[in-house]
């Protein structure tokens, strides 16, 4: 009985958020003004997730800056890669002063074979960090390619713009291994990102409402 009345709570919250989206993005098609910047938040992820992302960022300039990346607290070899990432891009940048970039930590929502019942109290934890993390960044744009700890993050960001703060864009592109079925998170942000990117012409044929690009990774 108790796991029936979570997952019934888990599920209006969710049903909540969408219809608060819908409400936020019929009520807020107001022109932004032009900018010589946009501050970037990077959703990295253990494994290939941030091999990936990263791989885009190096086809971004540096009008995108500075770059805030969020990786979950557990996650050591994301934090190596980013750091090697942006000092390579700084060497080859020397001419110009870098933009500085930060790397944040937040509880990670679900760990490997964690079970379901569990997931919604690790999940609520880490969007209490991550609304924090939100609301401290205000970020123009976030980027996200599927890692769990994208969740929370991005419905914090939707919450920014809720509380009527500030807009967030968020960029949500599926990661190069899925093929023919979107991941969990996916699923998930399908229905909140601005903009969904799939590098599969299966993907694009089941989610009409996708973006294909071929492959950007």
């Amino acid at each position: 009985m108790k796991t029936f009345i979570l997952l019934a709570t888990a599920a209006g919250v969710m049903v909540a958020f969408l219809a608060l989206r819908l409400w936020t993005v019929l009520h807020s098609r107001v022109a932004e003004p032009l900018r010589d910047s946009l501050r970037l938040l990077v959703v990295a992820g253990s494994g290939g997730h941030t091999t990936e992302i990263l791989r885009l960022l190096g086809s971004l300039s540096n009008a995108y800056s500075p770059r805030h990346y969020v990786i979950a607290d557990t996650d050591k070899m994301s934090t190596q890669k980013i750091n090697t990432f942006e000092q390579n891009r700084a060497n080859k940048d020397s001419s110009t002063e870098f933009p500085k970039y930060c790397i944040h930590h937040i509880p990670r929502s679900r760990e490997v074979k964690q079970s379901w019942l569990s997931t919604v109290f690790t999940t609520l934890y880490s969007m209490w960090f991550s609304f924090r993390l939100i609301l401290h960044v205000k970020p123009d744009l976030v980027l996200c390619n599927g890692p769990g700890t994208c969740v929370p993050i991005c419905i914090s960001a939707l919450l920014l713009g809720i509380l009527g703060i500030k807009k967030v864009i968020i960029v949500y592109i599926e990661s190069i291994c899925r093929v023919e079925n979107l991941s969990l998170s996916g699923k998930i942000l399908f229905h909140l990102s601005d903009h969904f990117i799939v590098q599969w012409p299966a993907l694009k044929e089941k989610y009409p409402k996708s973006v294909y690009l071929g492959r950007i990774v």
